[in-house]
């Protein structure tokens, strides 16, 4: 694509509007496209990948200069990341400019500190060399650098995989199955799936592999009560209500009504009727309490970091700070704590994050299991088997982009141990 001066301008604009980062980022690239529609389709995506590119590489970009303005960090973008010719910006600019960016397309990433390559922020950085190598970390890094594909779940109450499948190949879209999840189908590029057919019609949802093998780790069954405890925009209550096939119930608990709002035109179109959304005030809301001890599986994707889904929201990295990830694991043990109380005897809760932070994962299972010795740990990678899903990441399931090229997700699977009468 041939760069406007239109094009560059409008980058510049956009990136001064998101670098506060007062609210997510995504969000805010929205509502920029709304007040200024007199953008077209390849403004809009040179726009979006531009901003972004350099939300995962602020902290090398703004290394460059002591001077950071929103103009040099979209000129060194382009150059650095984009592999934009000098030649192809000259008529942009200035002669100073020019120089500087010869300087920076000079300038080898190796030679710079750990927390710069890996596009981590120190604290970061500090605490991930607790439990990993630097080579680790970089590695990481590195894989959380790059966009996340475009993966899709095949609603399995409406559709089967194999024909969505030949579908979208039938129509020139590159796609495949997902290697782990049985209802996942991975697209190459980023077609504009929320106009297609497939998706009106309720049979494909967007949904990283990743969030989709919770759904099989909680492996609800039909005619069972299931509650989704943190439901969002309910990407996995719909999972667990086609597993389910649309027989038993389905709790969807959130206590935002605007993420709920959001799940409506989702449910609509899924064609599932056993799912019942209701907003809570906080996890001991009484519309838990009344549940106690009644319902067969629970699901908690806990409030977290997210620093597991970085590749889809670069922002994170400076919307986060060991203050807030100390407020989170307070919040992550009350919800624990609120949900497994649903579980009857038998039961089984999937506890799980988009965080690779074990002070958000493995030590809160662990506190939890400390202070309730009427539950037991499962094995994921069992459980995950039964399933006939071959993936072994031993007791917990954890993911990671640089190996399974998922989101980084966090899971433990836990039963309340049935009392036996003597």
């Amino acid at each position: 694509m041939q760069l406007t001066s239109f094009q560059l301008d409008a980058a510049v604009v956009a990136i001064r509007t998101i670098l506060p980062l007062e609210y997510p980022a995504d969000a805010i690239m929205r509502r920029f496209f709304r007040e200024n529609p007199m953008l077209g389709a390849q403004d809009r995506a040179f726009i979006a990948e531009t901003v972004f590119g350099i939300l995962r590489h602020r902290f090398f970009l703004e290394s460059l200069t002591e001077l950071t303005t929103p103009r040099s960090l979209v000129l060194a973008y382009l150059v650095k990341f984009q592999g934009m010719n000098l030649r192809e910006l000259v008529s942009f600019i200035s002669e100073t400019e020019t120089k500087w960016l010869s300087e920076i397309k000079a300038i080898q990433s190796a030679s710079l500190p750990l927390a710069i390559q890996a596009e981590f922020p120190q604290w970061l950085v500090e605490k991930l060399q607790h439990f990993m190598s630097d080579a680790d970390i970089l590695s990481l890094g590195l894989s959380l650098q790059k966009p996340a594909p475009l993966d899709l779940r095949v609603n399995t109450f409406l559709a089967k995989r194999n024909q969505v499948l030949e579908m979208l190949n039938q129509e020139g879209i590159e796609a495949q199955e997902t290697p782990y999840s049985p209802c996942g189908i991975r697209l190459t590029g980023k077609p504009a799936i929320n106009r297609h057919t497939l998706f009106l019609s309720g049979k494909i949802e967007v949904q990283d592999e990743g969030s989709q093998l919770l759904g099989y780790l909680l492996a609800p069954k039909r005619g069972e009560m299931v509650v989704d405890f943190c439901a969002g925009a309910g990407g996995k209550s719909l999972l667990l209500g086609a597993l389910m096939n649309s027989k038993g119930r389905l709790y969807a608990f959130d206590v935002s009504e605007k993420r709920l709002s959001n799940m409506k035109p989702r449910f609509k179109r899924s064609g599932l009727s056993n799912l019942h959304a209701q907003r809570i005030t906080h996890e001991n809301d009484i519309k838990v309490k009344r549940l106690t001890g009644k319902i067969d599986r629970v699901l908690v994707d806990a409030p977290c970091s997210g620093l597991g889904t970085l590749r889809r929201n670069p922002d994170l990295k400076w919307r986060q700070s060991p203050q807030s990830i100390e407020e989170l694991k307070t919040k992550q043990a009350a919800i624990l704590s609120a949900a497994a109380d649903l579980l009857k005897p038998g039961g089984r809760l999937v506890y799980a994050t988009c965080s690779f932070l074990p002070e958000e994962n493995q030590a809160i299972i662990n506190d939890f299991l400390a202070a309730h010795p009427q539950f037991a740990l499962l094995n994921c990678s069992e459980l995950l088997l039964q399933q006939k899903i071959p993936l072994d990441t031993g007791e917990f399931l954890q993911l990671s982009p640089q190996i399974h090229q998922t989101d980084g997700f966090f899971a433990a699977a836990l039963t309340r141990i049935e009392v036996i009468a003597e």
